[in-house]
């Protein structure tokens, strides 16, 4: 077998030593998962902002809001998190707007603690994996750089009783090693890159519950008690 062949990317990878193998074997099942989260990710953020734009529309164009509520209870397993939100928050407005003594401001309490709670919930939701995807990239460069180094011990362990190295005997050995570092790479980069673009979209939606959830509070303090 000539240098060449040596050199082909599938004949180091089964060439490669255990370790070695066992390190890229790691790296394309994290890059694997990652992919997998990183368009369940988009497919999530993409959904819920086109939930959210259309809860606003439907809030603010003036309909009424115990259609909205009844709506959002009659559909409660496919509306979007901002729905969610207003359901809880107008709920628990509602069950303390029934009960004697409340004044406005406790109904306005109540009708925020329980759409931060909401909040909260549906944030986790849209920020799951995101950590997954942070240490992906911090990581598996690293784990790339530990199967590179490995490798080129091995390489140069098994050129101890050799009284002339040549490139041809060196090479592949570093070629090996050097696959590890690259799928490490493969893995991290998209990783990086996702988990910036998401967290950015997922801020974005975060300052707009935020906002509505102020603003609707205004309306229910408005409203106060029967």
């Amino acid at each position: 077998m000539n240098v060449t062949q040596d050199l082909e990317l599938w004949t180091l990878i089964v060439n490669a030593s255990l370790v070695v193998k066992l390190v890229m074997l790691l790296l394309l099942a994290v890059s694997f998962l990652s992919w997998t989260f990183i368009f369940s990710k988009w497919i999530a953020i993409r959904r819920a902002r086109r939930q959210t734009e259309q809860f606003e529309r439907d809030f603010w164009s003036g309909n009424d809001l115990n259609l909205l509520y009844q709506g959002a209870v009659n559909s409660r397993h496919t509306i979007g998190s901002l729905e969610r939100i207003f359901e809880a928050g107008f709920r628990e407005f509602s069950k303390l707007r029934n009960q004697r003594g409340n004044d406005a401001s406790a109904l306005v309490e109540g009708a925020e603690r329980a759409m931060r709670a909401t909040y909260q919930r549906e944030m986790d939701l849209l920020e799951r994996h995101l950590s997954f995807l942070a240490s992906t990239g911090s990581v598996s460069p690293y784990v790339g750089l530990f199967g590179t180094v490995w490798g080129i011990m091995h390489a140069f362990r098994s050129l101890a009783n050799v009284q002339q190295a040549t490139l041809s005997q060196v090479a592949p050995g570093i070629a090996e090693a050097l696959i590890a570092t690259a799928i490490g790479l493969f893995a991290a980069i998209p990783a990086v890159v996702a988990y910036n673009r998401f967290s950015h979209d997922i801020d974005r939606l975060s300052i707009r519950f935020e906002s509505f959830m102020g603003e609707f509070s205004n309306i229910l303090h408005r409203q106060g008690p029967r």
